[in-house]
């Protein structure tokens, strides 16, 4: 029999595809940990693999790889798709797939499966990962290429003996250290939102919080005065946030195949770290670096979301966004109350606001009342000319 990896989830769609694929392969099942799960989960997913038919099961911990490749830079450019959702689920499954396709090639497999449907972005994100870097391995796509129901996929794995709860899981929940995404019946619909009970997270903290969060060139890098790496930072943060459960909302987008989609999410950690970020930004970076960071972040998120991780401009944006960040050092003050939060504000040896040059709209320090009407004067020549060529009404 020959070698397929599958990208193995746990979820419905894997299961199915791992039962199917074992009839005619020697199936290595491959879970990428993007944060989110602990041991006893990786533990679970491992035993019901093996309950599925695969040959093997192994578990990647792509969580600093995650963080160091993607998560960063998403960070660094204050990305949120449509100013709303911080890409939590996109930015993973692109780790995941370098991470099964490295792992295929390293056992020589020759095909590998996952299980998206033919409706949904991550068909596309898988795929060009896949053929990009391993042209030669095969793609298999039982759900895709079969046009399966949920229900039919059950029904098929109570045929084969397995009997598992899936009826039950009303809500697809999607856990990864940059969010949840949580989609469900209300999600297929423009009017109904999520309810209470379908977050993981519930509000179990009343009243408020003060955090300190610390940045070094970017990164964050301590939560209250405790050091630690950034996506361990991410993580206490979001133990903090989750209780007030802050970070929900809906996001609407076009998907990569045309059409209009609808995910609920809760990104507690992800979101506030991105607006304590750029806070920090606006004290301690020029109006240019602010302005030209904001289209290129822009379009960073975009082909993120698109697939498009591997084209070198990937590369090339990274680099700026990174070269941005050499003075983005500093603490930010925020207060944590139930399903918000606010940012108090921030304290940098690179903050911009340097009293010695001035306060805005109050008082000045290094010019004079001519030197701003000479500046006022001259900023104003071009649109003077043009009116007085063109005599435009207003």
């Amino acid at each position: 029999m020959k070698k397929l990896v599958i990208a193995y989830s746990g979820g419905l769609d894997t299961s199915y595809c791992a039962v199917k694929l074992s009839k005619k392969y020697k199936v290595h099942a491959v879970t990428v940990n993007t944060g989110g799960f602990t041991a006893d989960d990786i533990k679970n997913i491992e035993s019901n693999a093996y309950k599925m038919g695969v040959t093997t099961y192994k578990c990647i911990d792509a969580v600093s790889s995650f963080y160091e490749k993607v998560v960063k830079y998403l960070v660094y450019g204050n990305v949120l798709k449509n100013n709303t959702y911080p890409l939590s689920v996109s930015a993973e499954r692109i780790i995941q797939a370098i991470e099964i396709i490295e792992y295929a090639k390293s056992i020589n497999a020759e095909f590998i499966a996952h299980g998206s449907t033919g409706a949904g972005n991550d068909q596309v994100r898988f795929d060009m990962i896949f053929q990009t870097l391993a042209p030669h391995i095969g793609i298999i796509t039982p759900i895709r290429d079969e046009k399966l129901t949920r229900q039919e996929e059950i029904d098929y794995l109570k045929s084969e003996g397995i009997n598992m709860p899936w009826e039950k899981a009303k809500y697809s929940v999607n856990k990864g250290l940059w969010g949840t995404s949580v989609g469900g019946e209300e999600t297929l619909t423009s009017t109904m939102p999520l309810p209470e009970s379908a977050y993981p997270s519930q509000l179990v903290k009343e009243g408020y919080q003060k955090v300190v969060l610390t940045f070094n060139k970017g990164n964050l890098v301590a939560v209250n005065g405790k050091i630690d790496d950034p996506e361990k930072c991410i993580e206490l943060l979001n133990s903090f946030a989750t209780k007030y459960a802050i970070g929900r909302d809906i996001h609407v987008g076009d998907t990569i195949v045309g059409i209009k989609g609808r995910v609920g999410f809760e990104a507690a950690a992800a979101l506030i770290t991105i607006k304590a970020h750029h806070l920090l930004e606006k004290h301690t970076l020029t109006k240019w670096q602010l302005q030209h960071k904001e289209y290129l972040a822009s379009f960073y998120g975009m082909h993120l979301h698109e697939g498009q991780y591997l084209d070198p401009v990937m590369r090339n944006i990274e680099a700026f966004l990174e070269s941005s960040q050499k003075n983005v050092s500093g603490s930010v003050f925020v207060t944590l109350r139930p399903y918000h939060f606010t940012l108090d504000g921030v304290s940098s040896p690179h903050d911009l606001m340097n009293a010695k040059f001035g306060s805005y709209g109050e008082e000045n320090k290094v010019w004079t009342a001519d030197d701003a009407k000479g500046f006022i004067k001259i900023l104003g020549n071009q649109n003077k000319i043009y009116q007085q060529v063109n005599n435009d009404e207003l």
